[in-house]
């Protein structure tokens, strides 16, 4: 990534890795349940919320929508598309999950809707953490997470094709 974006180094997560990495949420999460239900932050969240529901036998699982403007601008703005059930008690009971905090502008306008709720994400950055409550794994702020939805499979190229490329 072009040091432009504010990236500068890049973490590919496989999705052994993410699955792994949910799990070891899902256990951080286990002991301070039970929970009412759980509401994944789309569309990043959905992947790591199922395995969280699933390892936590959470079956009433909702959804907040959100768009993000301008994410790496100072005052970047979050539309909220859908709310959730759980606004009714400020997310009481609550658990939030979502794959990553960078910034923590989404965390801020969601905590704004659920400020009881515990909230939970796979990966964290230094600017995003103090908005969330549990976390697996801390990236530096200046590293792009390549989730595995992100990634595509395409055929590498022989030794021969990558020295005819050269000549």
């Amino acid at each position: 990534m072009a040091s432009s974006t504010g990236y500068n180094k890049m973490f590919p997560v496989s999705w052994t890795e993410l699955h792994r990495d949910a799990r070891a949420l899902a256990w951080r999460l286990a002991d301070l349940g039970p929970f009412k239900g759980l509401v994944a932050i789309t569309r990043g969240g959905l992947v790591p919320a199922a395995i969280v529901a699933r390892e936590l036998n959470l079956r009433l699982i909702d959804t907040i929508c959100s768009s993000t403007y301008d994410r790496m601008a100072r005052g970047a703005k979050v539309e909220l598309l859908k709310g959730t059930l759980a606004e009714k008690d400020q997310g009481e009971g609550w658990l939030i999950v979502d794959d990553l905090v960078d910034t923590g502008v989404t965390a801020r306008a969601v905590r704004a809707l659920l400020p009881k709720a515990h909230f939970a994400t796979v990966y964290a950055k230094p600017a995003g953490r103090p908005t969330v409550d549990s976390f697996i794994t801390e990236v530096s702020q200046d590293t792009w997470i390549l989730f595995p939805w992100d990634q595509e499979a395409v055929m590498a190229k022989t030794i021969v094709e990558l020295k005819g490329s050269q000549a």
